[in-house]
């Protein structure tokens, strides 16, 4: 039997005053499959959306188009994308009511709601919750940490062996690469300190700027601090900062320098302006626990996590810039890779170890 895909949850619409959309389309690599049936029975869906929304050609839109691929690919799932204009206040009610509107699981995608998701799942038993970048412990949540660290030190120490070689187009004589996060928190400087310690492992006099755009969705903001780092001598500039990155990328394009793109594969916004994408696979997380409820598999209680090991994070197959990339560097990263993987290389991670005395942001 097939069911609707998505389900219009009016009562949900009204309380929270929440936008339904679809931008990103399915990844090639899911929702190719012969459609199953799954277990038989229907279970419905959805997908709480963070900061920044559907259409920011990063996050979010990597982890819809995991739910769209499910979808496809079980036929017993129902789902549905929620976001709202202020997800940070509204949150809570939202993780509320969709578990009383009988959602048999509730993903979310939103960072800051982790106190929130540890209140109300409780009150929900029979809900599976999903809660995405921390943990909670709860026996009906599922939490999904990615190591954004691992992916991020492969970023920075590309970046540093690139940023020292004047023969590459766009790259000046000084030894400074930059990053922009959306916001000053642990969830954003996992990523920052990753590439810092990656940038620094090639040649500790690479000086790194930082910046936070206090902002997911402000590109015209990620395009200023983009154009300050690259006044301060910087060439490369990371972007950890949503739809806010959209600017970044901009800027490098109209700048002659480089990008580096985050969450999705930004490479193609700017063919041979973005250097590469430190790809965080949402998307493969998201269609694993959809995956999972539609065997009827799904277990809350658990964690689950994504790196360098699994291919939850790394680097993209940078299809523009390849080639005026040195073979040599290329090998580097590779190398230096396969390092993170056995634990000949630790990489910090402040979620668990709090901040390192070298990093004086």
């Amino acid at each position: 039997m097939r069911f609707r895909r998505v389900f219009f949850l009016y009562s949900l619409i009204l309380a929270v005053a929440v936008s339904l959309a679809a931008y990103a389309a399915p990844s090639e690599m899911m929702g190719q499959m012969a459609p199953s049936g799954g277990d038989g029975k229907l279970h419905r869906v959805a997908l709480i959306i963070a900061q920044g929304g559907l259409g920011d050609q990063s996050y979010n839109d990597l982890a819809y188009s995991g739910l769209q691929a499910a979808a496809h690919d079980y036929t017993n799932l129902v789902v549905q994308p929620i976001q709202s204009q202020d997800i940070v206040a509204q949150g809570a009610s939202i993780l509320q009511q969709a578990a009383a509107n009988k959602f048999d699981l509730v993903i979310n995608l939103e960072f800051s709601l982790a106190d929130a998701l540890n209140q109300v799942s409780p009150k929900f038993p029979d809900t599976q919750f999903a809660m995405v970048n921390l943990e909670v412990k709860q026996p009906n949540v599922t939490s999904v940490l990615f190591q954004e660290q691992e992916g991020s030190f492969l970023a920075g120490a590309l970046a540093a062996m690139v940023t020292k070689d004047t023969s590459i187009t766009g790259i000046n004589a000084e030894k400074v690469i930059g990053a922009i996060g959306g916001t000053k928190s642990t969830g954003i400087d996992k990523f920052l300190v990753g590439y810092q310690q990656g940038a620094q492992y090639i040649d500790k006099d690479t000086k790194v700027l930082i910046a936070y755009s206090n902002a997911f969705g402000d590109p015209a903001k990620g395009k200023e601090l983009t154009d300050a780092l690259f006044s301060q001598g910087a060439d490369i500039v990371y972007q950890v900062a949503g739809g806010t990155g959209a600017g970044v990328i901009q800027a490098a394009k109209e700048e002659g320098h480089y990008a580096i793109g985050v969450d999705s594969d930004q490479d193609f916004l700017a063919p041979g302006n973005v250097l590469t994408s430190m790809i965080k696979r949402t998307d493969l997380a998201v269609y694993d626990l959809c995956r999972d409820l539609a065997q009827g598999k799904l277990m809350g209680g658990k964690t689950r996590f994504y790196g360098l090991a699994n291919d939850g994070v790394g680097l993209s197959p940078m299809k523009y810039t390849k080639k005026m990339v040195p073979a040599s560097y290329l090998a580097r990263i590779e190398q230096i890779r396969g390092d993170v993987v056995s634990g000949k290389i630790k990489v910090w991670n402040v979620i668990d170890q709090g901040y390192p005395d070298w990093w004086k942001q």
